[in-house]
């Protein structure tokens, strides 16, 4: 399927993407995620991969809609867990 990611058209299939992706540690969780395989890659770290450019050359939009009509499922990353309570009492003592 043919693709434009910072104008530059990519003939891309989801079964490249994958590849391309593949032995790719996932960065943290941040914006918008892709869910590639079974791991969870923020989209502008597929389109750097996917792409070869530098990640202020395109939108993480402009990848999330390419990945998107290739059949990938992409969403905003979980929000991270919120920190646990600090029980009440006396902490001058």
């Amino acid at each position: 399927m043919r693709c434009v990611i910072a104008r530059f058209p990519f003939d891309l299939t989801k079964s490249e993407v994958e590849q391309m992706v593949k032995g790719a540690k996932p960065e943290p969780a941040t914006g918008m995620c892709a869910q590639i395989g079974r791991k969870l890659y923020p989209v502008k770290q597929v389109g750097a991969l996917i792409t070869k450019q530098d990640r202020r050359d395109f939108t993480g939009e402009e990848v999330r809609r390419a990945l998107v009509r290739l059949g990938f499922t992409c969403a905003p990353a979980p929000a991270a867990p919120a920190p646990e309570p600090t029980p009440p009492g006396d902490f001058l003592a």
